[in-house]
């Protein structure tokens, strides 16, 4: 981009030069101050509750912007449970907790242990299935020129961290959104670095996981999972969004916490409502549903 010019045509500072000249100016008391430091380089200044606005309009922008220079153009959101383990991670801890409870049989904690490991091992496949899922989509629409259907994450471990390996495991990019918690993960290794954002604020967040989404995949999870999932769902029901495929992984599991027939029966839904997702069980039959849905795909579906 060519560097601003005034209507004499002199070339005018940037504002990352003007900050370089800034850090060189020599120290006084009146340099030192608070109140001179330029208002874009003072971190004391934006994180002002009244500076709130700034700060909400630049976590819309910056993710924004590195989207566009990587070239993601649309992508297929995968949400669950940070729980979720690899199957094999999940199989090596089975053993490890019958081990100790064979120490000691007469420990209850041991034997809780055991149940609680072989109840991860249980849902351990859905991981396997995330992965498969994400390595289907990812070999059909990235190409030099355009990045299409990219997987998007919350960038954490379980479920998250299966959809990005399964990205990662035919060196497709994968976008993970991470946001900040009070007991912080760190962004899973599968992500693609240049696409790996950090969030404050969950509605910027969320805004991001919607704007170029063409479908919602979502796997058993707890309560963020169900926060994305409904609010996707409501989006779509009071035509906010465009509708698109919203798959749920796993009908024993959804019907299991959720009576959506009971929601139609007290009259706080309609019975179309109901048709706003569909449940799925394998890779296959959610990206077959995709795949009708845009007839064909393409990144201008």
């Amino acid at each position: 981009m060519p560097k601003p010019t005034d209507r004499n045509h002199v070339t005018l500072p940037t504002a990352r030069e003007d900050a370089e000249r800034a850090a060189e100016i020599s120290s006084t008391p009146q340099t030192r101050s608070a109140a001179y430091r330029l208002a874009y380089t003072d971190v004391d200044f934006l994180m002002r509750d009244e500076a709130r606005p700034l700060r909400l309009q630049l976590e819309l922008l910056k993710p924004e912007l590195e989207l566009q220079d990587q070239r993601v153009e649309s992508t297929i959101v995968v949400f669950g449970s940070a729980r979720i383990p690899d199957p094999e991670a999940a199989a090596r801890n089975l053993v490890d907790a019958e081990r100790a409870r064979a120490a000691a049989p007469a420990d209850a904690q041991a034997q809780a242990a055991v149940e609680r490991c072989r109840r991860a091992l249980d849902r351990s496949h859905y991981y396997a299935e995330a992965r498969r899922f994400a390595r289907i989509v990812s070999e059909q629409e990235q190409n030099a020129e355009s990045r299409c259907f990219v997987i998007v994450t919350g960038g954490g471990p379980g479920i998250m961290e299966a959809a990005n390996r399964g990205a990662a495991d035919v060196d497709a990019v994968s976008i993970g959104l991470s946001i900040t918690l009070p007991h912080e993960q760190a962004p899973n290794p599968y992500i693609t670095p240049e696409l790996s954002f950090q969030f404050h604020y969950f509605a910027l967040r969320k805004m991001h996981f919607l704007m170029r989404a063409k479908a919602l995949v979502v796997f058993p999870g707890g309560f963020g999972t169900f926060d994305e999932l409904f609010e996707t769902l409501c989006l779509i029901q009071t035509k906010k969004i465009r509708p698109m495929p919203v798959m749920l992984f796993g009908r024993a599991f959804w019907e299991r916490v959720i009576d959506f027939e009971a929601l139609v029966d007290e009259g706080v839904i309609g019975r179309d409502d109901l048709a706003l997702f569909s449940f799925v069980e394998t890779a296959e039959d959610a990206w077959s549903r995709i795949y009708a849905h845009y007839d064909g795909l393409g990144c201008e579906s």
